[in-house]
């Protein structure tokens, strides 16, 4: 885990927003949605669409374009992860 993700999954406590990460973060909107990408790919973030309550199957060629209006939350395993680092 990068020290990208380590910092995203640590907003993830509860589900967010893309632009409350962006402030949340500090990082720059690519950077935030790579490292958004490779959670979600691992299995350590579920994605949220098109509202808090909507969990969407992540699926690589669609994140792309909706990325930004998607909500997260860490998965069981994120937080596993992120806790024992």
């Amino acid at each position: 885990m990068t020290d990208s993700e380590f910092d995203i999954l640590d907003e993830l406590y509860f589900v967010t927003s893309f632009r409350d990460l962006l402030q949340k973060t500090g990082l720059p909107a690519p950077q935030l949605k790579e490292g958004l990408r490779a959670l979600l790919e691992q299995g350590l973030a579920r994605s949220f669409w098109p509202d808090p309550d909507t969990e969407l199957a992540y699926e690589e060629s669609s994140f792309g374009a909706i990325s930004q209006d998607c909500y997260y939350l860490a998965s069981k395993e994120g937080l596993l992860q992120h806790n024992t680092r």
